[in-house]
């Protein structure tokens, strides 16, 4: 089972996140401030952080910029105020998903498990895919742009991954959700769009002016290199 870092302040949410999720078989270590979960990340070494918003000192976002300067360990932010700017704000930091609070420990694990689900790629396909000087290793789960690797947290990968399996095809904001977050209902476009734009900074020569990842409005997003 996945090992589970949760940063949380409030010790009532903390301990029933930690609780349920321990009956679940998870490995749970927590912390109740930034610092100290900076510190428990490195210590503890965790498959998935768990990361509130909303906490003392340093705050999630903070966390979550430092995080994905040295790692790309995969984060779920949890938040008590689910339109509130500060979520997109998170988002735009590298978080690959979030949860509103109080959510349920299914809800929770169920999200886990699909920031965490490697994607199973139908066979028959080049195990190396290449669109001018982006190569995309589906095989490995890598992308290179000009022959250096980028580091794309698993949200831009499985996007990315998703995108090139089917190239000039116009994808609607609902359907990634379903097919990347697995978001199985009307969810919150918010999180493809920030996705969007921080993986057109990695892919893009301008991420103002987009080569690979087009937008059609009122439409959605398709793969298409020009």
């Amino acid at each position: 089972m996945p090992r589970v870092l949760l940063i949380e302040d409030d010790p009532s949410v903390r301990e029933g996140i930690e609780l349920g999720l321990r009956r679940r078989g998870h490995e749970v270590r927590t912390a109740a401030t930034g610092e100290a979960g900076l510190t428990a990340i490195r210590e503890f070494q965790p498959d998935l952080l768990l990361l509130d918003l909303m906490l003392p000192g340093i705050n999630g976002v903070q966390v979550c910029r430092q995080v994905r300067e040295a790692s790309q360990l995969p984060i779920i932010m949890l938040t008590a105020r689910g339109d509130d700017f500060d979520v997109v704000v998170g988002l735009e930091a590298g978080a690959d998903d979030y949860i509103v609070k109080p959510a349920r420990t299914e809800v929770i694990e169920a999200r886990i498990r699909a920031v965490l689900r490697r994607i199973e790629e139908p066979g028959g396909r080049p195990a190396v895919e290449f669109y001018g000087d982006l190569a995309v290793d589906r095989a490995g789960l890598a992308v290179s742009k000009a022959g250096e690797r980028l580091a794309l947290a698993p949200s831009e990968l499985k996007l990315l991954l998703y995108l090139t399996a089917a190239p000039e095809q116009v994808f609607s904001r609902q359907q990634l959700l379903e097919q990347v977050w697995e978001h199985s209902y009307h969810g919150d476009a918010r999180l493809v769009d920030a996705c969007v734009r921080r993986l057109r900074h990695k892919i893009e020569d301008v991420a103002g002016s987009p080569r690979y990842i087009q937008t059609l409005r009122g439409f959605g997003y398709r793969f298409g290199p020009l």
